[in-house]
């Protein structure tokens, strides 16, 4: 297997977000990632994963690659990124997630709804627990548990003031061995965090935190991989036999911000 350019965006939510828009349906995901020329997502709702295997086999028609994974709101307020190279694997960490959410129920005049879809974008419930609220899981033990299943945890958006690791505790926690950030803010954000302090030995690269199908894909990153899976990741993040981690060229022109998605029938496209 030859090493290939995989064009991602490892920071997408769905409907069942309660701050994501009600059309981030399994479908509607997929095809707007086809639209914007994507290889790879990564879908990471808020502490859950109950919509990850629609979106896995929605995405079977689209040719595009889900990888199953959360964003975690940890004890501190930190948002981390879990990535796992299974279905399985990111529900048994959905089990623990779940049991550390406080039981509080989901206010949709508030927060907004949560809603479940099957891979073909049939609406099959709603989440009732509230999911944007920290758990009681903290850095530490979000990081240890879901390396234990083989997973691979990112902070999220550490260019921002909320919710980000370096503005919550400062910097990365060198025994946590936090090798790779994301960054929301695209490839001059990435720039202006190589010049952090203590960002020595951190692979950074941009994901668009997309809460709405328009936000999809308006930062990817190009990775240099065999495939796309935790191990691969790993040896990308430190440059290792190949693979590396590279800024697409032009993300935004014609496929970014100022782009507008367009449902057609069936089909999600992107029109300027």
């Amino acid at each position: 297997m030859a090493i290939r350019m995989w064009r991602c965006d490892f920071h997408v939510h769905t409907a069942l977000s309660p701050c994501a828009a009600d059309d981030m349906t399994p479908r509607g995901v997929v095809a707007a990632a086809r639209a914007r020329r994507l290889d790879a997502i990564a879908v990471t709702d808020h502490n859950s994963v109950r919509q990850v295997r629609a979106v896995v086999d929605a995405a079977k028609r689209f040719g595009i690659t889900v990888i199953p994974g959360m964003e975690v709101r940890t004890r501190e307020d930190v948002h981390l990124v879990c990535l796992f190279d299974t279905v399985e694997q990111a529900e048994a960490w959905g089990e623990v997630v779940y049991e550390n959410l406080p039981p509080l129920a989901n206010r949709e005049a508030v927060y907004g709804c949560q809603l479940l879809f099957d891979g073909s974008d049939q609406p099959v419930g709603r989440e009732e627990r509230l999911l944007l609220t920290a758990c009681d899981l903290s850095v530490e033990q979000v990081v240890t548990g879901v390396r234990k299943l083989g997973g691979l945890v990112i902070p999220a958006h550490v260019d921002r003031q909320a919710y980000g690791l370096l503005t919550i505790l400062g910097l990365f926690p060198p025994d946590l061995e936090l090798r790779v950030a994301e960054v929301a803010g695209g490839e001059e954000a990435v720039a202006a965090l190589r010049r952090f302090p203590y960002s020595g030995g951190v692979c950074f690269y941009a994901a668009s935190d997309a809460h709405r199908l328009e936000e999809i894909g308006i930062h990817p990153t190009c990775f240099y991989l065999k495939e796309v899976s935790v191990a691969e990741l790993g040896m990308a993040f430190r440059g290792m036999r190949g693979r590396k981690v590279v800024m697409c060229p032009n993300g935004r022109a014609g496929q970014g911000r100022h782009s507008r998605m367009v449902r057609r029938g069936d089909r999600v496209e992107a029109e300027d």
